[in-house]
């Protein structure tokens, strides 16, 4: 199962360091990434695998909203396929 993480926020020191330690600790390994600076605000997108996730897709979702809160910006996370659909319309 594959899912897509976007985040966006004020830039600040961190921020790429912090989630990817909170995917690391949880077993979500990073496909591919791109991330950019508008303006000051900072922009990632990642395409991340889940197969070997420890805990469930609700609990990632409710740990990456949480350090969203820590670091100032914004997590979402969108199973692939749901993306996928959401943008074929």
């Amino acid at each position: 199962m594959k899912a897509i993480i976007t985040v966006l926020g004020a830039d600040r020191t961190g921020i790429i360091a912090k989630v990817s330690g909170k995917l690391f600790d949880n077993g979500v390994n990073i496909l591919d990434i791109s991330q950019t600076i508008l303006s000051g605000y900072f922009t990632m997108a990642m395409l991340v695998d889940l197969s070997e996730m420890s805990c469930s897709f609700p609990e990632m979702v409710g740990a990456l909203n949480e350090l969203g809160s820590e670091l100032g910006v914004q997590i979402r996370m969108q199973r692939s396929e749901i993306f996928d659909a959401m943008h074929r319309m």
